[in-house]
């Protein structure tokens, strides 16, 4: 018989509760994201029935602080080129930043990028190379996928954004890491 979490196999004081080590994959997820990626968009506009292709550059890096579980990050994206996609969709920013910072399963966000709020996203882990992040600000409520693979070489992601409770948006992110 096996026994799961016996009392006498407890090391209190040793930084090893779930809250921690959960901490401690994501800091490790977010580390593996860290660089700058070229990413190859796909956007679906529900509404509009058009679809948009498109190439950003996104920048991410790690913000050194005091507190050892404070892991703060800095996110910079612009496009690889002039498109036309940025006036005909003004909620979108052509270019900006965003800081956001790593509380226990959240990610707390100095504002979204389709609105300057700040917020929460939550984060599940689906397996060590995927996160999904779940967020709600306005009227919008997007769930995001974001797997890395090849040796985080590349990653995918997948976002879909709902507002007033239909789906708008539909993106899909192809992105290849240029420098670490």
């Amino acid at each position: 018989m096996v026994v799961i979490n016996r009392k006498d196999s407890f090391n209190f004081g040793q930084n090893n509760s779930p809250e921690i080590s959960l901490n401690r994959n994501l800091k490790r997820w977010f580390s593996r994201n860290i660089g700058l990626w070229k990413s190859n968009r796909t956007y679906f506009f529900e509404e509009k029935k058009k679809t948009y292709n498109l190439c950003m550059n996104i920048n991410i890096e790690t913000i050194e602080n005091d507190k050892e579980w404070d892991s703060t990050y800095k996110f910079n994206w612009y496009p690889e080129k002039k498109y036309t996609f940025f006036d005909e969709n003004p909620q979108y920013k052509e270019r900006g930043e965003m800081q956001a910072f790593l509380n226990g399963h959240q990610l707390l966000r100095e504002n979204f990028y389709l609105s300057n709020v700040e917020g929460i996203s939550n984060i599940k882990q689906v397996d060590e190379h995927e996160m999904i992040f779940e967020s709600s600000y306005d009227d919008w409520y997007i769930l995001e996928h974001t797997r890395l693979v090849d040796t985080d070489n590349y990653r995918f992601r997948v976002i879909y954004s709902w507002n007033k409770n239909k789906l708008k948006i539909v993106e899909n992110h192809h992105e290849i890491k240029i420098i670490k």
